[in-house]
């Protein structure tokens, strides 16, 4: 009898370092020396390695902590806003004109509130089953609100009190050696974390979970521990790197950590770490960092350039520096995380290096790696349980039973509610038809966004696709002159194909939609800011204006005078974009509830697997809810730049936390399967009206922006959280049953 032969794969792929690592050290090396010919006078200097090591540092600390959330196939969005939160924090602790605390128990506290963060992120995600990005989103906006109204908007500085304390604040200096000590804390921290993942328990229960949670399960390992770990590492990694930047800066400022999350998310990809989790080395994340820190060095520093200009009369050449404008680093960056990901599927995966050398070599190509990653997979259609008990309800319970009618019964509360606390200002019809004009905007962008939810996939981009095409239309009627019809045409042509290419990276790409719209959060809030040099634009033909204005300044404006009565009255509160709002929203409506689309949106949502079978075309679906989401968005920021007769680059902010925020209000699953249109569009009265509450006067007191956006974001969680337990899990129901089963009959017989 012949022994059994057996097929080798060849030898495990090195945990450590390896052939990427490699890779991008060439890159780096030729980026460099890109930079260096480009601009001489800058990365031509030994002091420019040293600041590009230096700032590199801050990213790579965070990096490390972020690569053990992305191998367990996790994300954290709120690095950026934790990073400039703790910042912020321990300016307000240090600073002699706020707390004045020592430097110790400053370090202390917000060390604690680092991992407090983490503690929450994890929590959210693994005990309470919120979506990873939903819930590090969310930290992301609150954080964001506590910077900027524990700052008010300016910076903190605690030069002065800081000559005090040099053992703390020598670490954001040069040592003896001539380094700055931030670079040896973060090869310190990059070799105990490469060293951790690659050769612990915890890298490889780290690397199960991501590969398969269900088979870690099943070997014993506690993958809801693995995950809060995982958190708690990334919230104190960037922890650590804002206490060296206030060590270094010795203050800090609003902007502290915007726009970071991208970064390092990038920086952790391009480092060879796969976003479907179960691959990745922390040396290979410290070097994307280097990568994506020099990428950004080299399109911020510019090159120079020579200038001609005239002086009495005589051309003289002056020495200047080009710099791209305002927005395009953004643009740049959010490119980079989407090509970041796209190297995944389409190198990675496929092993094109690998295969490429072995080719050369004349041997034969590697194995192909697992394209799978969940042994079995679950198929539960969402919303079962909430759509029964509305079928068997009667009578008023049939309504109550409804997913939407929790919105509903709100608004209507909320609207007494502003009554009672300020009649005079409530029932003025001017006023109450000023917040329906902030509602349009909402409403509009929750119709389609709607769709999408529906069909199981997100859109983070929604508020900077207004952005991007409300200036585009500005851009257009300011600076080319264009009539208004042209403005609106380019305007709905640049919102139309940034949700063209989101369907075709979810869609096409295969990516996760929430990591494809994030970058194009970036990408058209870059552009946006770049269309108009970060400017504010205001000045063009009324004629375009008349979208945002009310119906009898349009028909005055045609020469049409309406008689004085009950017509002349409404038509002097209500405006065009209102008309409009609904107009979209009643067809949006029936489609959704009434048509064979609208039925395969929820199918596709509900079931994707099981729609496929039925015969239902899903990647279509997916591709017109996002095309829908993005033309939504998209008019509403031409209606916005004609409403308020100007456009500002911060247009659309925080738009798409509350426009999630309203759908899941609403009824819908933050899962997919369901959704109403009327519930989404009482979701969006709810957050408008919460937004009118807190902004109103009452007895002199009124609740700063600043604060309703943390607020805001809290109201998101919770409703997320009642969609998983009291929509889906029922648990409200299974407590009764519980309770039923414990307590006592009253027919037992004793002896």
């Amino acid at each position: 009898m012949e022994p059994a032969t057996t097929t080798s794969l060849g030898r495990a792929p090195p945990q450590l370092v390896g052939g990427w690592e490699a890779g991008l050290l060439m890159f780096l090396a030729l980026l460099y020396f890109g930079g260096a010919i480009v601009n001489p006078a800058f990365f031509g200097s030994t002091e420019a390695l040293h600041a590009l090591l230096r700032d590199t540092s801050r990213v790579g600390i965070i990096a490390v902590g972020m690569t053990f959330v992305i191998v367990n196939r996790d994300l954290d969005l709120s690095v950026g806003s934790t990073y400039g939160l703790v910042a912020v924090v321990f300016a307000r602790l240090f600073a002699p004109n706020f707390l004045d605390f020592g430097v110790i128990q400053s370090v202390i506290l917000c060390v604690l509130l680092g991992t407090a963060i983490g503690l929450i992120n994890g929590v959210l995600v693994t005990v309470l089953k919120v979506p990873a990005f939903i819930a590090t989103l969310t930290m992301l906006f609150i954080g964001r609100g506590f910077v900027l109204a524990l700052t008010h908007g300016q910076a903190i500085y605690y030069s002065d009190k800081a000559k005090d304390h040099p053992l703390f604040f020598h670490l954001g200096e040069a040592n003896l050696l001539g380094f700055n000590n931030q670079i040896a804390i973060f090869f310190f921290v990059a070799m105990v974390g490469a060293y951790v993942l690659a050769k612990t328990r915890w890298g490889y229960e780290s690397f199960a979970t991501g590969g398969n949670e269900q088979a870690a399960v099943y070997a014993g390992i506690r993958t809801g521990w693995v995950r809060i770990r995982a958190y708690l590492l990334s919230s104190l990694c960037a922890t650590l790197a804002a206490l060296l930047s206030a060590a270094q800066d010795k203050g800090v400022t609003p902007l502290y950590g915007v726009s970071w999350e991208l970064t390092v998310i990038a920086s952790v990809v391009i480092g060879g770490a796969s976003i479907l989790g179960g691959r990745g080395r922390v040396i290979g994340s410290c070097l994307g960092a280097a990568v994506v820190v020099l990428i950004d060095k080299v399109l911020r520093e510019g090159w120079p350039i020579t200038r001609t200009v005239v002086i009495d009369g005589e051309n003289v050449s002056v020495g200047a520096k080009f710099t791209l404008p305002a927005g395009a680093v953004l643009v740049f960056l959010g490119l980079l995380l989407v090509i970041a990901v796209l190297i995944e599927p389409i190198l990675i995966r496929r092993q094109v290096a690998a295969r490429l050398w072995a080719w050369l070599r004349g041997r034969p190509p590697p194995p192909a790696y697992e394209m799978g990653g969940v042994a079995i997979e679950g198929v539960q259609t969402k919303g079962a349980m909430a759509a029964d008990m509305a079928l068997s309800a009667t009578g008023l319970g049939k309504f109550l039973a409804r997913r939407d009618a929790l919105a509903i019964i709100l608004t209507v509360v909320l609207w007494l509610t502003g009554l009672v606390l300020r009649p005079d200002y409530w029932w003025n019809l001017p006023n109450t038809f000023a917040i329906l004009l902030n509602y349009t905007e909402l409403a509009l962008i929750t119709v389609g966004l709607t769709y999408v939810i529906a069909a199981g996939d997100i859109d983070l981009s929604v508020g900077a696709v207004l952005a991007l095409a409300g200036s585009t239309a500005a851009y257009f009627l300011k600076v080319l002159g264009a009539d208004p019809f042209s403005a609106v045409t380019m305007g709905l042509l640049a919102g139309v194909a940034a949700g063209a290419v989101n369907a075709m990276v979810v869609v096409g790409f295969k990516l996760p939609a929430f990591i494809a719209t994030l970058g194009m959060f970036y990408i058209a809030r870059g552009l946006a800011a770049w269309f108009v040099a970060g400017q504010q634009l205001t000045g063009w033909p009324e004629g375009y204006n008349l979208l945002g204005r009310k119906v009898n300044d349009v028909l005055l404006y045609f020469g049409l005078a309406l008689p004085p009565g009950i017509i002349r009255t409404v038509a002097e509160v209500v405006s065009i974009q209102t008309i409009w709002m609904f107009f979209i929203a009643v067809i949006a409506g029936i489609m959704l509830a009434y048509t064979p689309f609208g039925l395969k949106v929820c199918a596709a949502g509900g079931n994707v697997r099981a729609a496929a079978y039925a015969g239902i075309n899903t990647n279509r679906v997916r591709f017109v809810s996002l095309m829908l989401s993005a033309l939504c968005a998209t008019m509403a920021g031409i209606i916005n730049v004609a409403y308020f007769r100007s456009f500002n680059p911060v247009a659309g902010q925080f738009r798409e936390l509350d426009a999630i925020a309203s759908v899941i209000i609403g009824g819908g699953s933050i899962f997919g399967g369901y959704g109403t249109m009327i519930g989404s569009l009482a979701g969006a009265a709810v957050i408008t009206l919460l937004r009118a509450l807190l902004q109103l006067n009452v007895q002199g007191f009124s609740m700063p922006q600043h604060w309703i956006n943390v607020f805001i974001g809290v109201i998101l969680i919770v409703a997320v959280l009642i969609d998983i337990w009291v929509r889906q899990a029922n648990i409200f129901g299974c407590l009764r049953t519980r309770l039923r089963r414990g307590a006592p009959t009253g027919d037992s017989s004793h002896g």
